[in-house]
């Protein structure tokens, strides 16, 4: 397939990079040894690059991460994801980042995931490399693709889930997977789910993982308690800890470590039912479908379904997701086969086997659970989650809600317990609210999953009213809803009797007389709500996990939830009600004279906008309930309201190769038809309305001349200089496309500033020329520009301000275009030159262009500076963090040894290190390695770094100028590379270092001499 696509279609690395993808999803030997490039000192931008590409490691980071679901890799797991993250952010070098990254990742798992399309796949290859320069607009449309919700480059927002799985319940993702999911999605605070029981390696994993994404993570436990002859389900969450080796902790403690086990044991009774029911499907529902579908499915083993299961707990949904997996190959032969007879039989067989082929279609997990697995197709097995006097009974499952909370609050008394509303009534929760005297903290007052399912209490704004008046402490109307819940189950009960019911009258009439101990229980804790959307990653029909706040999104992003393509998001009819929080901090900076300015300023009116940096965040003070009105929450996850298998009786026609996007088109190609859009215009506008022979055929070249040295000064004043390291050049960072897109719309502005604007409006029609008016002449074409340039920079999808700023240069071109008319015309005069104004009159477009050009060379230069000082910043302020925490543990290793002394002879560190401590070797010499990288490869590197060096203490600056003197020891830094510090591929890494760390380290110490003359 590969081989038909047209060579005008896509570019060399885009085949390189999915050559990239294939060879590491074979995982063949030679490759393992990228593992080593996923330790978290090697930084995404430092010496790393010179041993494996960048799509070549987010590659092997992705598949690393997705692949595995074994409990031994959760190391590896979170290795990749720490690389994964920092990789997407290095490659978002615009103000999108964050959202930038976001959009890589998600096109890095479709990349992987698609296998056996290749021209689907180098379209993704196409579109990751696309997204990577981080466009405003590109970035928006990957986003409205993969239905992802553009999140404020502030990370403010208020995104979150207060119930999901992971795969050590019944969900499909990894901890490690669930968490990257999530920061793709834009949650920010989640709370997992776990049934009974919980192992200390997943809870590390899933808060190591929650670190690295910045993911507020609350892990929480399911449990099953007796009440009114059924079950109800609470979610318990311990709280309070200093850290996460604080909470570890607490789940290794010996006592919570038994009453774990209790919980596994309650866990186990549970799954027992799951394995009777796959006995159940083979004795009988497994002959049905062989029978009714023309198939042999053979009887499934229970040890492939729990080896397919893995760590998880064994649940209708797995069995579910199995028998699919199951049948759908089974079915894919029998769709084959039946192809022959479709095409032979008559009209009646036609449609008989046509509906056959759609039922196939349409099985997936929620059909098999409702055909086959559910209770009710199951009479014969005893359902465990329904109570019983059955010996085999945990004891975990015989005490009620408040012995049970009792209990597990005498472990960690700071927690919250959240009570699931499913299937509850409002004299169910005004009851448990009672017994549990406050321990109850949260009510989930909804539920996505049980919304979906038509699973919700159908009292569920009678519990919001009583949960409101409970929060109030209103004593009046808390009685009246309390009485109004009393008449609701008289009514339910109007004709029943026994004993049941007569110990709830008793239970709800003592509550009545009772009212203000109810009170008491919520008067210094509210009875908060949560909201959830119960996803486990297996199903095509609920909404995946994550919901919004729309508030707390820019007015742009949230447009997109009325948009008709979005209509797979739905607003739940909950509102929150939240507010916005600015916080003012004072700028400061190392000069004391910018700091008495900010100073000064702070003290004018609307100075604290100039003198400080505005910091904003949202306040979220409460939710309510309003069933059958849309509110402000809206989900994050969609769904997929058609089932599709993929079975077709007619093969479609495969899409022609033509049918490709013109986006894909190979970059030289498009390059080079964009240059020749523009100049053809351009050309014949001088050839035909120029009679002097230069500017008729060489006009056009002169404009786009202009324009190409435009982006040539933007490159040298971003870059810093001409040639600011022996290996960084002035043209290492011009790019082409930049180029190609100016030089289109510049030639489209030539018959309408040169013909339209100069000579027909103004000089035919105006009498405006450099003879009249040159100052009017050169401020309309100036202003006629700006409009233009403005116009195409906001149609490219270039930020608003950007193109704004980009119409107010011409302004600032005016003065430069006056001044070069009158310069010209002097040097015109000077070499005796006649009709001076005539042939000022000719170049006058020309003019205003190069004085705009040169004006947009210096902003988007400086702009460019400024965005290059940004990234150098996040580049060095990471590193050098790193830097001072692995000499803050070694100074603790070390209390007797002074090593800023013991700094000064690289020999006798080494030494100390290696009789200390080996392992400190390594990290030091890969940070050195790094700031090496950073000094020779990446632009703005050494403005950036004096700048740092100037903020520092003067230990900070010792610490560091005599850390990279580490690079002297070549023999030591040379074995690491032979060790394999950077993989296999070292050897241009290591010739690097041994050609350039000399050279960088006499730059260095010039460096801090004059910094600290200074």
């Amino acid at each position: 397939m590969k081989k038909n696509i047209s060579k005008i279609f896509f570019d060399k690395k885009d085949h390189e990079l999915l050559d990239i993808v294939n060879d590491v999803l074979n995982l063949d030997k030679p490759l393992r040894h990228l593992r080593k490039l996923l330790t978290p000192h090697l930084y995404s931008k430092g010496i790393k690059e010179m041993a494996a590409s960048s799509g070549l490691r987010m590659a092997f980071a992705a598949i690393h991460l997705l692949g595995s679901l074994r409990t031994g890799e959760a190391k590896e797991r979170l290795e990749a994801l720490r690389s994964l993250r920092d990789e997407a952010l290095a490659k978002a070098h615009s103000t999108l980042r964050k959202n930038t990254a976001r959009v890589l990742l998600q096109i890095m798992k479709e990349l992987i995931r698609n296998d056996g399309d290749d021209i689907r796949r180098l379209q993704l290859a196409r579109d990751f490399r696309t997204a990577a320069f981080g466009k405003p607009k590109v970035i928006k449309n990957e986003l409205r693709k993969y239905h992802l919700v553009e999140m404020p480059e502030e990370w403010n927002q208020i995104t979150f889930d207060d119930h999901v799985h992971d795969v050590n319940t019944k969900g499909r993702k990894s901890a490690t997977h669930l968490i990257m999911d999530a920061w793709i999605k834009g949650i920010r605070k989640i709370t997992v789910v776990h049934y009974n029981y919980v192992r200390t390696e997943a809870i590390t994993e899933l808060l190591e993982a929650a670190s690295i994404m910045d993911i507020e993570v609350r892990i929480g436990l399911e449990f099953c308690a007796l009440f009114q002859n059924k079950y109800i389900k609470f979610v318990w969450v311990p709280k309070g800890f200093a850290d996460k080796q604080d909470f570890i902790n607490f789940f290794s403690n010996i006592a919570f470590t038994e009453f774990m086990k209790e919980g596994a044991n309650v866990s186990a009774y549970q799954q027992k039912y799951v394995l009777n029911v796959l006995d159940e499907f083979n004795k009988v529902y497994r002959l049905h479908i062989n029978k009714h579908y023309g198939i042999s499915m053979l009887q499934l083993d229970k040890d492939a379904f729990l080896d397919f299961v893995g760590i998880g707990q064994i649940s209708i949904f797995h069995l579910a997701k199995f028998i699919y997996n199951t049948l759908m190959p089974l079915m894919r032969e029998r769709v084959k086969d039946l192809k022959p007879e479709y095409e032979a039989a008559n009209e009646e067989e036609k449609k008989n086997i046509s509906l056959l082929v759609n039922e196939m279609n349409c099985i997936d997990s929620e059909s098999i659970i409702s055909n086959w697995l559910a209770p009710g197709k199951n009479p014969g097995i005893h359902n465990p989650w329904i109570p019983c006097d059955s010996p085999d009974l945990p004891s975990l499952l015989k005490p009620p809600a408040h012995e049970l909370l009792s209990i597990l609050n005498s472990f960690c008394s700071a927690s919250s317990a959240t009570l699931s509303l499913t299937n509850l009534s409002a004299e169910d929760v005004l009851e448990i609210l009672y017994d549990c005297n406050g321990m109850i903290t949260n009510l989930e007052i909804f539920n996505l999953k049980d919304y979906a399912e038509g699973n919700l209490s159908p009292d569920l704004s009678a519990i919001n009213e009583l949960q409101i008046a409970i929060n109030h402490g209103n004593t009046i109307k808390l009685k009246r809803i309390v009485h109004n819940i009393i008449e609701q189950f008289e009514k339910s009960v109007s004709g029943k009797s026994g004993k049941q019911i007569v110990e709830r009258r008793a239970n709800l009439a003592e509550i009545l007389f009772d009212i203000e101990s109810l009170q008491a229980f919520y008067k210094s804790h509210a009875l908060k709500s949560r909201i959830g959307s119960d996803s486990t990653g297996r199903s095509r029909h609920l909404h995946g996990m994550g919901l919004v706040i729309k508030d707390t999104l820019s007015v742009n992003a949230r447009k997109e939830f009325y948009d008709t393509q979005m209509r797979s998001r739905e607003s739940i009819p909950v509102t929150a009600t939240s507010y916005k929080r600015v916080t003012f901090i004072p700028r400061s900076s190392f000069s004391s004279v910018v700091n008495f300015c900010y100073k000064i300023l702070r003290h004018f009116p609307g100075g604290s906008f100039l003198g400080s940096t505005k910091i904003s965040d949202w306040v979220l003070k409460d939710y309510s309930l309003h069933i059958g009105r849309p509110g402000n929450i809206a989900t994050l996850g969609g769904i997929q309201e058609e089932c599709n298998n993929g079975l077709m009786l007619e093969t479609p026609s495969e899409k022609n190769e033509q049918t490709l996007p013109l986006k894909y088109l190979n970059s030289r190609f498009k390059y080079a038809l964009k240059i020749l859009l523009g100049f053809i215009p351009a050309f014949l506008t001088f050839a035909l309305t120029k009679d002097w022979w230069l500017l008729a055929y060489g006009g056009a070249f002169i404009w786009f001349g202009i324009t190409y040295s435009r982006n040539i000064l933007q490159s040298v004043l971003g870059g810093g200089g001409f040639r600011r390291s022996p290996l960084l050049r002035w043209n290492s960072y011009l790019s082409w496309e930049r180029i190609a897109d100016s030089l289109f719309f510049t030639g489209l502005s030539v018959p309408l500033l040169d013909y339209l604007v100069k000579y027909l409006f103004l000089d035919r029609l105006l009498n405006i020329n450099t003879t009249t008016s040159p100052v009017m002449l050169y401020t309309i074409i100036a202003i006629v520009n700006g409009v233009y340039i403005t116009s195409h920079n906001i149609f490219r999808g270039l930020p608003k301000n950007a193109a704004l700023g980009n119409f107010f240069r011409t302004v600032i071109s005016i003065p430069i275009a006056v001044g070069f008319n009158y310069a010209i015309g002097g040097l015109l005069v000077a070499f005796g030159a006649e009709a001076v104004n005539t042939i000022l009159q000719k170049w006058a477009a020309i003019i205003s262009k190069a004085a705009s050009d040169c004006v947009a060379g210096l902003i988007e230069g400086l702009a460019d500076r400024g965005n290059n000082m940004r990234m150098r910043f996040l580049d060095y302020n990471h590193k050098i963090k790193q830097l001072f925490e692995t000499f803050s543990k070694l100074d603790v290793l070390c209390p007797e040894v002074n090593l800023i002394k013991t700094l000064e002879s690289p020999k006798k560190f080494m030494l100390l290190l290696s009789t200390q401590n080996e392992e400190m070797i390594k990290p030091l010499c890969i940070h050195a390695l790094d700031f090496l990288y950073f000094w020779m490869y990446q632009p703005r590197a050494g403005s950036m770094l004096k700048h740092l060096m100037r903020t520092m203490s003067k230990e900070e600056k010792q610490i560091f100028v005599l850390s990279q003197s580490i690079l002297l020891r070549q023999q030591e830094i040379s074995q690491l590379f032979l060790d394999g510090i950077v993989g296999k591929n070292f050897s241009k890494a290591l010739a690097f270092y041994l050609n350039r760390s000399q050279e960088y380290l006499e730059v260095l110490n010039k460096m801090a001499a004059k910094s600290e003359a200074s």
